[in-house]
């Protein structure tokens, strides 16, 4: 645990005013004794024994002869010395007191206010900079400055930090984008440009290969549309009770073909009716995502198990493949937009690099959780946690 060495707000303004206000009035208090302890010093000093002894005595009963208690003072402290006028030097020595304590104690206050000063300035010169586009800029932390305002600027500097990592994301996911639409494009343009050229026949296999490359361009679009609605919130749900095992069983149905060609047996367990209420179709939408994910990238597993279970309140769903897995390093980014592993989970396999992204939004727009692990006898494992109702 970090330890907290700054006060709050409003202690460090009391203390500091506190402070000010009893330590002005104390140094003016005792400048004024210490002028009172000189100068009777002095007298004592200079005042001979006998008549110190009598002043002595005269001090502790004043009463019993007042016109030589006030002889002795006249005589030695001054004439003016009990005078109660204004004009007084004692009243003048408070006036002067207070004239030097004015500026000291402003200079004080300064000294004390710089830290506060010295934050603000330090978070104005930051969202300047952050203002500008220089959103990695972040404002130092001053050693005085109040626990409020060190939290603000810690709060400050974790937002530009995360301001600066989602557009360095948005400005790979602009790149990413911009290729992934060019590759479909690019293709159907010079197919077509090749068949208004004479190269190629206008034959229906011609036209198929470009309708191939438009189909993949629409669907990419498709998702691109979907990822956008879900960051924003929108993303529509149909919410119905459905039976997961149904719609277990109705997804791999569709699949077993593409898995016989890949080489892979798909089970499902347990076969008992899972109650929930979701998106049948966006939910059947994510198990299609992940299979198609192990199908494309870890057929050489040669077997995918998706268990289905329910505790409480909450049900999970997890798909186990027994290919080469991700790298540890990878596994952190692995539901980000358009990331492929290396290795096993390459580009040359397929997809856009969307699917899990997508499966994340759809889960987590259900108030569910995705996630991935490593088991430690190879492959991949995807779980998924949603809630009963």
């Amino acid at each position: 645990m970090k330890n907290n060495t700054h006060t709050s707000l409003w202690r460090w303004i009391c203390v500091r005013v506190l402070f000010l206000a009893i330590g002005s009035v104390i140094l003016i208090a005792f400048c004024m004794w210490l002028r009172f302890a000189v100068q009777a010093f002095w007298v004592y000093y200079r005042m001979p024994p006998a008549l110190l002894e009598e002043f002595s005595q005269l001090r502790q009963h004043p009463a019993s002869d007042p016109a030589r208690f006030h002889q002795i003072v006249d005589q030695w402290w001054g004439i003016n010395f009990s005078d109660p006028s204004l004009a007084s030097s004692d009243w003048l020595t408070v006036g002067v007191l207070v004239a030097v304590m004015i500026p000291m104690m402003v200079l004080m206050a300064l000294r004390f206010a710089r830290p506060l000063s010295a934050q603000f300035s330090q978070l104005a010169t930051a969202a300047r900079a952050v203002s500008e586009g220089e959103f990695g800029r972040s404002a130092s932390l001053v050693t005085a400055a109040p626990q409020e305002l060190v939290r603000f600027t810690e709060d400050f500097n974790q937002m530009t930090q995360q301001l600066a990592r989602y557009e360095r994301e948005l400005r790979a996911s602009h790149v990413a984008m911009a290729h992934e639409l060019r590759s479909p494009l690019t293709a159907a343009i010079g197919r077509l440009q090749g068949i208004l050229d004479g190269v190629f026949q206008p034959e229906p296999q011609q036209l198929a290969m470009i309708m191939k490359q438009l189909t993949q361009l629409s669907r990419l679009t498709d998702e691109l549309h979907l990822l956008s609605l879900a960051d924003a919130g929108q993303l529509t749900l149909n919410r119905d009770r459905i039976n997961l095992s149904e719609l277990l069983a109705e997804r791999i149905g569709w699949l077993i073909p593409q898995a016989r060609e890949a080489g892979v047996v798909i089970s499902v367990a347990p076969a008992q009716d899972l109650y929930l209420t979701a998106d049948p179709f966006r939910l059947g939408q994510v198990v299609t995502i992940i299979c198609e994910n192990a199908l494309r990238y870890a057929a050489e597993g040669g077997r995918l198990d998706i268990t289905a279970s329910q505790s409480g309140q909450a049900t999970a769903l997890t798909f186990r493949d027994y290919g080469q897995g991700v790298d540890r390093n990878f596994l952190p980014t692995l539901f980000d937009r358009f990331t492929r592993a290396d290795s096993s989970r390459a580009r040359h396999s397929g997809g856009s690099g969307l699917g899990l992204s997508i499966a994340k939004a759809i889960i987590e727009a259900h108030g569910g959780t995705l996630h991935a692990i490593l088991p430690a006898e190879g492959g991949l494992l995807i779980g998924i946690t949603l809630p009963v109702d």
